[in-house]
């Protein structure tokens, strides 16, 4: 009976846990990088609303870059995106990841579509 009191309050300690973890900096590795979606606008000038199909967004802002891949001789390549460029990014792809209460993705510098300039 004892162990199974035990068991239950697990969860909430590593709740709490986890909600810690997530007010801190989210610092990408290798050849990752971490982008904030730019949220479309869902309704024109005119005042026109859209259709949610259309509201989709493929474009970010780079919020952090990782150090490069690694060669096959364990040396780096240089990422050729930094913080703050504009890029264009997949339809599809991307682990979803919650800093700070804000939503970001993680993506392969090689998923990256372009950078806008």
């Amino acid at each position: 009976m004892i162990q199974s009191l035990r068991i239950a309050r697990l969860p909430s300690a590593l709740g709490i846990t986890s909600r810690r973890m997530m007010s801190t900096k989210l610092e990408p590795l290798f050849d990752r990088v971490l982008v904030k979606k730019i949220e479309a606008e869902a309704q024109t000038k005119g005042g026109i609303m859209l259709p949610e199909n259309q509201t989709k967004t493929h474009n970010g802002t780079v919020v952090a870059v990782g150090s490069g891949a690694r060669s096959r001789d364990g040396d780096f390549y240089k990422p050729v995106l930094k913080a703050g460029d504009k890029v264009m990014l997949p339809e599809y792809g991307g682990n979803k990841v919650d800093v700070n209460g804000e939503t970001h993705y993680v993506y392969r510098e090689s998923d990256i579509i372009g950078r806008w300039s």
